[in-house]
């Protein structure tokens, strides 16, 4: 079985807002069995949705659709809707009493003839619940396929998909099991595993695919299988992991299900041993503080950060030497060095990461080359610092260091 997911909305196509609705929809779709077969994002034009649906209709038994039903004049989808399906516009009481409802409990502007125009709906439609919003979802059959259109909020939209479009998909439709392992790897390119893969790839059964989706520093490894027969779906792929395993162990950190990012195992591992972590970070400008307390429970273990981004920032309060500096730059080893040990010995940590590079498009207060980066790692036992070339772009010069400077603690911390 599969769908079909169209966006509408002129904001994704200049670039305006990222579509992250499609993303969520496809996983949670793909939980239940559902595979999405394409992605459309559209104008907010009425003739243009319209062939839209009439397409996405003839390739798939679920079309999902999200955006243009707001309150304003340019929202044109459940004009759209009424046009396919040879249907009018209701109202709705149900929707105007929660839209009413809405605006007496949170919402200071006065009620509008433009909100209470989001109770009409199609005649034809099964009206999903919005708790959230006042835009209710809308669930339409023409034939075996169902259209559903959601408003385009990211948290309204999760909530129909949760609470009614998946239930009432697995209510009313057939659909074969389909089940993905996801083995998470650092320190290694892509090309290098597959390498080391080959041979026990070429001999993977025909009903498991293998793919991998590559990242800054980290290779993520998926085996997927679809099938009735969930049970044996299950012991296959983990029967090839079990085999997978030994050939490639020494890079493996875990798997997608079970703790995801290298962040929160490392989270996991220090509440476990009741040890702390700080960081001092420069031309990363915080992202490595922003990743780990973006983790549900990261006060446990994380003290604090100091972003020292200008040199005499390092200096005067993170207490780098002056004369450090002057000897050896502000991007060298020694700094990044001082840099790890003084944040560790001000916020009281067992450990700290640092970082200090040229990330571009200019050398700052540095000689070295744009993308030289030099992260340090302070632990119980000592302190280091490695230097690396991370190129010359500068967006993929932070993210790549920052994941580098995950690896480098997780390997350290696994000596304790």
């Amino acid at each position: 079985m599969q769908a079909e997911i169209i966006t509408i909305g002129d904001e994704i196509l200049i670039g305006q807002i990222v579509d992250s609705n499609s993303a969520f929809i496809s996983k949670e779709l793909n939980k239940i069995g559902v595979s999405v077969y394409q992605i459309t994002s559209i104008q907010d034009d009425r003739e243009h949705i319209v062939k839209a649906l009439k397409e996405a209709g003839e390739r798939s038994s679920v079309v999902i659709i999200t955006g243009g039903l707001g309150p304003t004049k340019d929202d044109v989808t459940k004009h759209a809707l009424c046009e396919f399906f040879e249907d009018k516009l209701v109202r709705d009481d149900t929707v105007l009493r929660h839209i009413e409802e809405l605006f007496k409990k949170y919402i200071t502007t006065p009620i509008s003839d433009l909100n209470r125009e989001q109770a009409m709906v199609p005649s034809k439609a099964v009206v999903l619940h919005n708790t959230f919003g006042t835009a209710p979802g809308l669930w339409m059959k023409k034939g075996d396929t169902a259209y559903v259109s959601l408003p385009g909020v990211p948290y309204e939209m999760k909530s129909i998909i949760t609470k009614s479009v998946l239930p009432k998909i697995i209510e009313e439709y057939d659909r074969p099991h389909i089940v993905h392992k996801t083995i998470l790897t650092y320190g290694m390119g892509e090309s290098a595993i597959a390498e080391k893969l080959e041979d026990w790839e070429d001999n993977l059964p025909p009903y498991i695919k293998f793919a991998y989706l590559p990242n800054l520093g980290s290779v993520r490894l998926r085996l997927s299988a679809k099938g009735n027969d969930k049970e044996a779906l299950m012991a296959g792929i983990e029967e090839q992991a079990q085999k997978l395993y030994p050939l490639i162990g020494d890079i493996i950190y875990g798997e997608e299900e079970e703790d995801g990012k290298l962040e929160k195992q490392i989270g996991v591992w220090l509440t476990d041993k009741k040890m702390t972590l700080s960081t001092a970070e420069s031309f990363t400008g915080g992202s490595i503080a922003e990743r780990i307390t973006s983790i549900p429970g990261a006060s446990n273990y994380f003290k604090g950060s100091m972003v020292c981004y200008a040199t005499e920032v390092k200096v005067e309060l993170l207490g780098v030497p002056q004369t450090l500096i002057d000897e050896h730059s502000v991007v060298s080893k020694e700094v990044a060095i001082a840099m790890a040990d003084n944040v560790k010995n001000k916020l009281g940590t067992d450990f700290a990461i640092s970082t200090t590079g040229n990330a571009g498009p200019t050398k700052g207060d540095s000689d070295a080359d744009v993308g030289t980066v030099y992260i340090g790692i302070s632990t119980p036992k000592g302190t280091f610092a490695q230097k690396f070339i991370m190129g010359k772009h500068r967006e993929r010069v932070v993210k790549k260091s920052v994941n580098k400077a995950f690896e480098l603690l997780y390997k350290e911390i696994l000596n304790f």
